[in-house]
């Protein structure tokens, strides 16, 4: 069935686009610029939601849930947050429709105006922060760590599935503080979390770093983020963390009594990932084949395919195949039998490996009759027999060996293509020929990484938090230079 994609080579878009839709992942909707979630690529959601969830929640965080509409004043509230976000807003503007009186249809009722539109929300800090100032009175009802699973809006012109659109689901964590110093533990805590699940879930590894002043989130003084390098050079964010200071306290009043009973606005912090992630795993390591899947977010892991020759073994063939099935499914394993008569097994064969199941067992008569099975791992397509009397023992080792495996790989990709550069011939040679990462010298002004971005279409995707101080000078400008930062172009 691999006939049915478009290859990596040949058009890297379109093969993302066929992957997302032939692997079940997502389909196109009638509203322009969002999507439908089809059940396998909501179910990977929903592995990753409950990793996370049960994250943030070891580390002290509640849920909670508000409002999708926003009063268009709270956002002018804070500047730089309107300014950020003016252009992506879906807005309100009325509450019922009626009937034209000509009969034609539908019609907007003029006089069901509101009083003050609503912002369809393209993130809740705005909101969450009018509700936190009725909360905190006191150094006692901090810290305040509060988590939303929801689904916001930011309108796009130009849209790609789970990459890019107008609507899409996400979580977005909302903290206030007593001091600046726990803020900022705060927010670099959440980086660590993000960057943790990326690399031990989504077998994704990850590059934690700081925006530049110009990449910052809309009324942040600082944001954090892990990039990741997908297999056609681009970089992709993977997950963002803010450090707010006081700008929204002192935008929504949010003061809380100290110990010594002063007065003082809280300090805030927000972060978030959202679905753009099920693209990450797409694009980090699929294959001309289909989807692959790290283990521990498929939503199977092991299908098992029975193959039968004739009614008389049926039974038996069955018997064996649910027996594994129920004793992988005690080990915490997600098993699908597929024992539909409908199909043949190459079909399943293919259909399976274009959904990016880890792993496939395949189990006969003569299988049983000799004690073994066939089985094939989706990242490798490498294919072996092994004893029947202890596959139940071997196939949870085979999925770590598989997440692992995934995970070297994609680390080893990356390596290949993180590459050095000091002139702007090389900066511009290297981004035409190899893409990648790309660690260069810049000036540190706004202006230059403009101009570069103007040039190149590359960004500083970010300032490596463990980079080395290291004099040299700018690739564009030749100004001195203190540090090395990251370019890339990206999605």
């Amino acid at each position: 069935m691999s006939d049915i994609l478009t290859k990596q080579k040949e058009d890297y878009a379109q093969w993302y686009n066929d992957v997302v839709i032939k692997g079940g992942l997502a389909d196109y909707s009638a509203v322009r610029g969002c999507m439908v979630i089809k059940p396998n690529g909501y179910a990977i959601w929903e592995n990753m939601r409950d990793a996370l969830d049960k994250m943030f929640k070891d580390t002290g965080h509640q849920n909670a849930y508000f409002p999708l509409f926003i009063p268009k004043s709270f956002l002018s509230k804070e500047a730089a947050h309107v300014e950020g976000f003016a252009k992506e807003c879906a807005v309100v503007t009325h509450y019922r429709l009626k009937n034209a009186p000509d009969g034609s249809g539908i019609i907007v009722d003029p006089d069901a105006k509101l009083e003050e539109e609503l912002i369809v929300r393209p993130t809740s800090e705005t909101i969450i922060w009018n509700t936190y100032k009725n909360w905190v009175q006191s150094y006692r009802d901090l810290p305040l760590l509060i988590n939303q699973w929801a689904n916001v809006v930011r309108w796009e012109m130009r849209t790609r599935l789970f990459l890019r659109t107008t609507e899409f689901l996400w979580q977005e964590g909302h903290t206030a503080h007593a001091t600046k110093e726990e803020a900022v533990i705060e927010t670099e805590k959440m980086l660590n979390v993000y960057a943790t699940f990326a690399e031990e879930f989504m077998a994704l590894p990850v590059i934690r770093g700081v925006k530049t002043a110009n990449e910052r989130f809309a009324g942040a003084e600082e944001t954090y983020c892990i990039e990741a390098l997908m297999q056609d050079g681009k970089a992709l964010q993977a997950g963002t963390s803010h450090f707010l200071g006081q700008n929204f306290a002192k935008a929504f009043d949010v003061q809380f009594t100290d110990k010594t009973n002063k007065l003082d606005y809280v300090w805030a912090t927000s972060w978030g990932v959202s679905t753009r992630l099920i693209g990450a795993l797409v694009m980090a390591h699929s294959d001309d084949s289909g989807l692959v899947l790290p283990p521990r977010l498929a939503p199977v892991q092991v299908v098992i395919i029975p193959i039968y020759k004739g009614e008389d073994t049926r039974s038996l063939i069955n018997d064996k195949c649910k027996s594994i099935a129920d004793e992988l499914k005690t080990k915490g394993i997600r098993v699908k039998i597929d024992d539909d008569d409908a199909t043949r097994a190459g079909w399943k064969f293919a259909e399976y490996e274009l959904r990016g199941v880890p792993i496939r067992l395949a189990i006969g008569a003569r299988d049983i009759q000799n004690n073994q099975a066939e089985v094939a791992r989706r990242d490798t397509k490498e294919k072996s027999i092994h004893p029947l009397d202890n596959i139940t023992g071997y196939i949870p080792q085979l999925l770590h060996d598989i997440q692992e495996n995934m995970y070297q790989r994609a680390l080893q990709f990356r390596t290949e293509n993180t590459r050095m550069v000091d002139t702007w011939d090389d900066f511009v040679k290297t981004l035409d020929d190899q893409g990648g990462f790309i660690s260069a010298h810049w000036d540190g002004s706004p202006e230059t990484e403009e101009k570069i971005k103007e040039l190149t279409k590359a960004t500083i995707r970010c300032i490596p938090l463990n980079n080395l101080k290291e004099e040299g000078k700018c690739i564009l400008t030749g100004r001195p230079s203190g540090q090395r930062v990251l370019f890339a172009r990206a999605y």
